[in-house]
């Protein structure tokens, strides 16, 4: 069964007591973006919709966890990560430009959140940089990323890793022509 993103955004914004135009106007973004969201005719970014979300205010693994099952886990198969990416990113789109991302565990309960990146050639959390109050790190296990932190710019490959201030605005883009894989840790989570 496919995840509806707009019903699941449309449910929590009433459940906050928000209008589209409320919601609108805490998370920065146009009342049409949400109501285009809501009704499933757009299909927002990751970095949209983490923005939309910050506004109600609730987390991305919360908003597509609607179960929540599992918080005293320790073990996880590699089935079992909860993917984060996926329902938001329509099918047939194709694979480059793509990112996935896959959280191990409930984030919340542990303060932590864990993620298995993986950023297709082409892929970019955009041209508006990112930020959010929390400290994350994370190491390259193949291929190449490029990692902007404030005007800080470095390409890392395979084995080379990152830590920083997540208030500090920062991107991460695939300007290789093979798939990046990263492990990352953010703590308090922040999707």
């Amino acid at each position: 069964m496919e995840f509806d993103v707009g019903a699941r955004l449309r449910e929590l914004r009433m459940a906050a007591g928000m209008s589209q135009r409320d919601l609108a106007d805490r998370a920065g973004v146009t009342h049409g973006l949400i109501s285009m969201i809501e009704r499933n005719r757009n299909s927002p970014s990751v970095a949209s919709l983490r923005k939309i979300l910050g506004g109600i205010p609730t987390t991305m693994s919360e908003f597509f966890d609607e179960e929540q099952a599992g918080r005293d886990r320790i073990f996880f198969a590699a089935g079992e990560l909860t993917d984060l990416t996926s329902r938001i990113v329509p099918r047939g789109r194709g694979a480059a430009g793509r990112m996935a991302f896959r959280q191990v565990g409930d984030a919340r309960a542990h303060d932590l959140q864990i993620l298995h990146e993986r950023y297709e050639a082409g892929a970019d959390t955009g041209p508006t940089m990112l930020e959010h109050a929390s400290h994350e790190g994370g190491v390259v296990i193949s291929g190449e990323i490029e990692v902007t932190v404030g005007d800080q710019v470095r390409r890392l490959k395979a084995g080379e890793a990152y830590l920083f201030d997540s208030r500090i605005p920062h991107r991460f883009r695939n300007v290789g022509q093979e798939p990046c894989e990263v492990v990352s840790a953010c703590t308090p989570p922040y999707l």
